[in-house]
């Protein structure tokens, strides 16, 4: 019997001096180069809001011409300062894909804390305020990177549990607590240096400690990587569980210090304070160019959404016939726009 064996066909000819099974290249081809479209909509996604934020300050200076006074840029940066200290830890949180809904709490809190310590001294009105805020942020770190537990849920119980020890400190808001006249604390929030106050000065400080250890540092960019994929940092090595604790922590130290200095400046802790400053905060950073789902943001992104709310705000006063009610529907606004913005800016920067 004939077996059919299976046709062939003839190899192809192989030039002269070439190898018969040539390697692969060792060296990757580049990526593509981005384009101009891709780096304009980086440039805008980073930057936009220092943009808007000079384009309204040159509208409102023109229109109302107490605007810009430097009396008025004073009480402007003064009052962001405190949402800015707060805000500075809410980016952090959220570029590595968190989120802390107990900073409003925590921030009053600490200004009870603060101004029932001042009574004993500068040292116990600041540390006492950092130790318990500090704490509350571990615990919302720890069940969070340990427990496994969601961000919005454990932080919604640290906002009710922090508001709640509020409370009982001062009988239901009954008893506010007083910073001792000339006491070196209330110096800490109520004095200045060439007419801006020690609290302008603080936030910016931690603004640029924050720039610095954001860009500069390996915990940095350990923050973006976590934000990027939590399990493939968790897979390349990095502390993953230890980085979530840092920020959290960091960020009731931060909402703790926000309210000491709140304290320090009104000479009393006030127990009404705080409510709804964790949406302002989480306004500031996701208008500052920071995405909610984490990965990608900027410390002066964030510096920059503060001072946009801060003279959204002023300008209100300005015009006198409205409440100070319609921050929240421009701030809901302007939140809406950079959303749907970044959406579109990140497509853009996909795109080839």
């Amino acid at each position: 019997m004939n077996e059919t064996k299976p046709a062939t066909t003839a190899p192809a000819p192989v030039a002269k001096n070439a190898p018969a099974h040539p390697a692969p290249s060792a060296v990757p081809s580049p990526g593509p180069e981005r384009t101009g479209r891709q780096r304009a909509a980086e440039l805008l996604q980073r930057q936009g809001v220092l943009a808007v934020l000079l384009a309204v300050v040159i509208v409102a200076s023109f229109i109302y011409p107490t605007f810009a006074s430097l009396d008025n840029a004073r009480g402007i940066t003064i009052q962001a300062s405190f949402l800015a200290v707060v805000a500075l830890g809410m980016t952090m949180v959220i570029i590595t894909g968190g989120i802390d809904l107990s900073v409003g709490s925590v921030f009053a809190l600490g200004g009870v804390l603060a101004a029932w310590a001042s009574q004993y001294g500068f040292l116990p009105a600041l540390l006492l305020p950092l130790a318990v805020c500090g704490g509350i942020g571990l615990l919302n770190g720890f069940l969070i990177a340990r427990g496994n537990m969601a961000p919005f849920i454990v932080t919604l119980a640290t906002l009710l549990g922090a508001r709640g020890l509020l409370l009982s400190l001062t009988d239901e808001g009954a008893t506010t607590y007083l910073v001792p006249k000339d006491s070196a604390f209330g110096e800490l929030g109520q004095g200045a240096v060439w007419g801006f106050g020690y609290p302008i000065i603080i936030a910016l400080v931690l603004f640029g400690a924050g720039g610095l250890v954001l860009q500069r540092t390996s915990f940095g960019q350990t923050l973006f990587a976590v934000g990027g994929s939590s399990d493939a940092a968790t897979l390349m090595g990095l502390p993953v569980a230890r980085t979530k604790i840092l920020v959290y922590t960091l960020s009731g130290l931060l909402a703790g210090l926000a309210g000491a200095l709140n304290a320090a400046r009104l000479s009393s802790g006030v127990t009404i304070v705080g409510v709804g400053m964790e949406l302002d905060a989480i306004s500031a950073v996701v208008i500052g160019g920071t995405l909610l789902v984490g990965g990608a943001g900027s410390i002066s992104g964030t510096l920059w959404g503060v001072l946009l709310l801060a003279v959204i705000q002023n300008l209100i006063n300005q015009i006198g016939s409205l409440n100070s009610s319609y921050q929240s529907v421009v701030s809901g606004g302007f939140l809406i726009v950079v959303v749907v913005a970044q959406r579109y800016l990140a497509r853009s920067r996909r795109s080839t």
